[in-house]
């Protein structure tokens, strides 16, 4: 039997689930929004995709949950061993009475002043044009030689090497050492391209050794890790020297879910070191599998061929032996030539002759119609040339002046007193003499 000093008070006695609502609610007054730093242990994705995993560091622990709607909006992946900083809300999961942080954000340690500078790299070299779509390269279909520049004790140049013997042997590798992390790395990366850029072209003067090929593609590879680990990759100086690589480069840095100022520059990005060795080349067998198909194609073609000109051979064998079926062919095409030229003709004169019969029985028709028309014409001239005669005008009364030399007079300032002038009238002429100005004497 439970015995106590003091009476108990029935409304001090919790209910669990309502205890552990006030705990949460006293955290969340005292403590939320939350951010806290430590490492990743025990990170697991459900398949709902939720995230859960602890946070710890030499001190304590706190169980995480990061709901699917915060992870999509995830840049990277979480890893064990990862120092990161999480942000969100303190809360009591009532089902086991356990204390839980609520993660609405995440990031890596001491990212944020990285970062800035990466996205602040970023975006100047996108406003100058090195990320643009158009000035990336295709790759070589089958590259002569290829360039590798990694660290010589990566993983990294393990398994590109090992991808190209598995799937190119025939193809050369030549590797250009250099440092993937710390401060002198972004030196000797460019330094690196800058030596594989030399073997892109024949040398003027001709190596030592017997043989040279160029190099036609070049991949820059490294393994993943944290943003600082990849902070080589993000140099203004080698982004320019990729920028201006003379072939084709392939960018594999990190994991998938990691991305460098490299990764934008180069004419292609690939997931992994792996994964860019396998997309510089080709596995042999297809290429096997192509000389097949195309050996295939050319005995198909030969043999076609060679069944054409047999059958032409044969019909030309066929025509000489047997002149006369040319000669026969010969005369029925000859007659038939002879036959459509009789017809064209005959059918030419028909048409010329009912065209000419046509005309001569219109000719008569023609002809009265155009003498009609002219005795038209002819009466309405004479009829014109009436009007103008001027006996009609001396019927009226009038008569016609003339002097001794045939001159018209028609005014009294053309005459003078005494001078001979003839009247005609309409039956005959009156010789005049004037008798002085106004008058006439006869």
């Amino acid at each position: 039997m439970f015995e106590s000093a003091a009476p108990v008070n029935s409304r001090l006695i919790w209910q669990v689930g309502a205890l552990c609502r006030a705990i949460a609610d006293a955290l969340d007054a005292r403590f939320n929004p939350v951010a806290v730093q430590g490492e990743i242990i025990g990170f697991s994705r459900a398949s709902s995709g939720h995230c859960y995993f602890t946070l710890k560091d030499e001190a304590g622990q706190l169980r995480c949950a990061m709901f699917r709607r915060a992870a999509s909006l995830l840049d990277f992946a979480p890893r064990d061993g990862e120092m990161v900083e999480i942000r969100g809300r303190l809360d009591v999961y009532g089902p086991r009475g356990d204390l839980q942080m609520i993660v609405e954000s995440l990031r890596r340690a001491g990212q944020g002043a990285i970062f800035e500078q990466f996205l602040r790299l970023k975006a100047k070299l996108e406003a100058q044009g090195l990320f643009d779509a158009g000035r990336k390269r295709a790759l070589p279909l089958m590259p002569r030689g290829i360039g590798v520049v990694t660290s010589l004790g990566a993983a990294a140049l393990h398994d590109v090497v090992t991808a190209l013997q598995r799937r190119a042997p025939h193809i050369p590798v030549i590797v250009a050492p250099a440092s993937v992390q710390g401060a002198s790395a972004p030196a000797e990366l460019r330094q690196a391209l800058l030596a594989l850029y030399q073997l892109t072209e024949a040398p003027a003067t001709p190596p030592t050794k017997k043989h040279f090929t160029p190099i036609d593609l070049i991949l820059l590879v490294r393994g993943g890790g944290s943003m600082d680990d990849l902070a080589a990759f993000n140099d203004e100086a080698l982004a320019l020297l990729i920028a201006a690589s003379p072939v084709p480069v392939i960018s594999g840095v990190g994991h998938e879910t990691d991305f460098t100022i490299a990764d934008f520059v180069a004419d292609l990005r690939a997931p992994t070191p792996t994964a860019a060795a396998e997309l510089a080349v080709q596995p042999g067998e297809i290429w096997l599998a192509l000389l097949e198909n195309s050996n295939e194609r050319l005995m198909s073609a030969v043999l076609r061929r060679l069944d054409t000109q047999q059958q032409r051979l044969d019909a030309a064998t066929a025509r000489l032996g047997r002149p006369s079926g040319l000669t026969a062919r010969g005369r029925i095409g000859l007659a038939a030539v002879g036959q459509r030229l009789h017809s064209s003709l005959r059918h030419g004169l028909a048409r010329k002759s009912d065209v000419l019969q046509r005309q001569n029985l219109a000719l008569p028709q023609n002809m009265n119609r155009g003498l009609a028309r002219c005795e038209e014409r002819l009466a309405r001239s004479a009829m014109r040339l009436g009007l103008l005669d001027p006996t009609l005008v001396l019927q009226r009364g009038y008569a016609w002046l003339s002097a001794a030399d045939g001159q018209t007079v028609t005014r009294v300032a053309q005459v003078r007193s005494g001078q001979s002038l003839k009247a005609t009238l309409v039956d005959g002429t009156l010789d005049l003499v004037v008798s002085g100005q106004g008058k006439l004497n006869f």
